[in-house]
């Protein structure tokens, strides 16, 4: 994984993030095709909307993938066996200890793991408190060595009814890249086979206005937003108290001055470090 704030490699849209796509999707959710199909007809693999490879990787799927073009990796999502996996996320991608247990604001990659993994994949909300007294980032010398004595409380959310909260953002996404084939479609940007063969890559996203349009980015904002107001709720469970609605906008913390800022003290009292 790349960090955009180190490398240009990084982002969400990084082969990385390809492959958790491709992890948490179903491989058994769309059927091979028949091997009577002629194999000029036939999509590749990982064109199909599960990308589902056959039995054996070994003939079909690449067993490898690169981050930059240069290094080589072996790629998880390659083996049936391994798809529909759990993927742990920590959405603020960096370390954030507030003395008020205040969250940054979520990055979009989340939104991209619910909006294109095929189906929307279960999500089950968590708060962990305590790590940031066992590993204060501000802890002096022994640094390496966890400090004793304090509790840590992992508490989990239900399940949620992913239908009833990303079921319309998930057809708002259907219907922006409907809308961006039948543009390029009629663009004729690469004639007849654009029709079947344009972006139908799972977890891959080429066309520009889908990374980078108004309407994509707004909605993932919104995908993002919705998964840390489910979060809150499993921290307000907690007994915290509601935190301050500004705080789940990037601007926040554009003001505070920790938006690009690495590490350090924050005015509010938080320290950040970067993963």
């Amino acid at each position: 994984m790349h960090r955009i704030a180190h490398s240009k490699f990084g982002g969400i849209f990084q082969p990385t993030m390809t492959q958790v796509i491709r992890l948490l999707s179903d491989p058994h959710a769309t059927p091979s095709p028949s091997p009577s199909t002629h194999p000029s007809t036939q999509p590749r693999d990982d064109q199909l909307p599960s990308s589902l490879p056959p039995s054996d990787p070994f003939s079909a799927s690449s067993l490898t993938y690169t981050t930059n073009g240069h290094d080589s990796f072996p790629a998880p999502s390659a083996y049936p066996s391994r798809r529909h996996s759990w993927i742990h996320v920590f959405p603020e991608g960096k370390i954030h200890q507030h003395p008020d247990k205040i969250m940054r604001y979520f990055k979009w990659g989340v939104a991209r793991m619910i909006l294109e993994s095929e189906p929307c994949p279960d999500v089950v909300c968590m708060w962990i408190d305590g790590p940031q007294f066992v590993m204060a980032n501000e802890r002096t010398f022994p640094r390496p060595l966890p400090r004793p004595g304090h509790e840590v409380s992992i508490t989990f959310g239900e399940r949620m009814d992913v239908e009833r909260v990303f079921g319309p953002f998930r057809e708002r996404w259907r219907e922006l890249k409907n809308r961006a084939q039948g543009k390029r479609g009629l663009d004729g940007e690469a004639g007849d086979a654009l029709t079947v063969d344009w972006d139908g890559r799972l977890g891959e996203v080429q066309d520009h206005e889908l990374r980078y349009g108004a309407e994509a980015e707004q909605l993932r904002k919104d995908v993002t937003l919705a998964v840390r107001e489910e979060v809150l709720k499993v921290r307000r469970s907690t007994g915290l108290p509601d935190e301050d609605p500004k705080g789940s906008l990037a601007e926040t913390w554009r003001e505070e001055g920790s938006f690009d800022k690495p590490e350090g003290r924050m005015r509010d009292g938080s320290v950040i470090e970067d993963m």
